[in-house]
């Protein structure tokens, strides 16, 4: 798949959005929604979706990557006050070489614990709904 390309309304993120598909939700304001990923490669796994209609970091007008590192700097300091993990990896892939998997923008935040090994990026296991709640519930309390 290209790098540019068309967007499609029809990614799960975008049904997301529109609340035509369920997510936990962790924060939401007028520039992005952050949701726990469904599949978390750790526990604590956060999404930060920009509102804007893009494809990847590339595609992502100037001012709006700017609101969402905010945001995602905001929720990373929530993240680790609700969980104290030892460390705290921060990602974005653009395009299917470098690992994305649904094609509108994002930001990963997964927590880090010494000893503790993470689930591979699309290789995760889907965790329960409502212990994603409670967790989503956990972070945003701390926001």
């Amino acid at each position: 798949m290209a790098l540019h390309g068309s967007y499609d309304d029809q990614n799960i993120f975008a049904k997301i959005l529109r609340g035509e598909a369920p997510a936990a939700k962790v924060y939401e304001d007028d520039h992005v929604l952050a949701i726990m990923d469904l599949f978390p490669q750790s526990e604590g796994h956060v999404l930060v979706l920009p509102k804007a209609r893009a494809r990847n970091l590339l595609d992502l007008p100037a001012e709006a990557a700017a609101r969402a590192i905010e945001r995602v700097q905001t929720l990373t300091r929530a993240v680790e006050s609700a969980l104290k993990p030892d460390g705290i990896m921060v990602a974005q892939f653009n395009g299917a070489p470098a690992g994305q998997t649904v094609y509108h923008i994002h930001f990963h935040i997964i927590p880090r614990w010494e000893g503790r090994s993470i689930a591979g990026h699309g290789n995760a296991a889907q965790s329960d709904p409502e212990a994603l709640k409670a967790l989503a519930e956990r972070i945003a309390a701390a926001l």
